[in-house]
């Protein structure tokens, strides 16, 4: 755990955003605990300390996009997007049927260096399928970031698909 992440462990166990009981996670396993990120993210002084150890580790003058699925991981993709500067996308589950029926939401060029980030992880699929969408429209994924990892196979999904995932807590710094 690197030292500076010590304030956010510290915010994310004072707003209670580890919850105990009997829980259905998004992939439909189940689980005794659940890391509720919304709370999380909805609140300004976590969301800005996530960021800032986010942008803090992103060399700006390297990186064309910043990147994140809908819908958890928006607001973090914005807050790194201000702090940095640099132009986000988002990234939808599915193109939409109205409108103009895209993916990718924002601006992806051909060759693109692109950062993603994602509020929570446990198998890595979602933040995978954005990943595969990145690279699928042309965009390289250089680097990829999360808030709290559940520690449930993520880094060894994503490391197997050749992208290291950079975890700034695992769901053990939280218990």
């Amino acid at each position: 755990m690197n030292k500076n992440n010590e304030y956010l462990i510290k915010l994310l166990k004072e707003n209670e955003v580890i919850k105990f009981g009997k829980f259905t996670l998004s992939s439909g396993r189940k689980s005794d605990y659940y890391v509720d990120m919304k709370r999380a993210i909805t609140n300004p002084i976590i969301l800005q300390e996530a960021a800032e150890l986010i942008a803090e580790s992103i060399d700006k003058s390297n990186v064309d996009k910043i990147a994140g699925p809908a819908l958890g991981a928006i607001p973090l993709v914005t807050a790194v997007s201000l702090n940095t500067g640099i132009p986000m996308l988002m990234i939808r589950k599915s193109k939409k049927d109205y409108g103009t029926s895209q993916l990718i939401e924002g601006d992806l060029n051909e060759e693109d260096q692109v950062v993603v980030v994602e509020d929570v992880t446990t198998t890595g699929d979602s933040l995978s399928d954005a990943i595969k969408a990145i690279q699928y429209n042309g965009g390289k994924v250089i680097r990829a970031f999360v808030v709290v990892d559940r520690a449930e196979g993520a880094l060894e999904n994503l490391e197997e698909k050749g992208i290291i995932l950079e975890p700034l807590v695992s769901v053990k710094d939280l218990q």
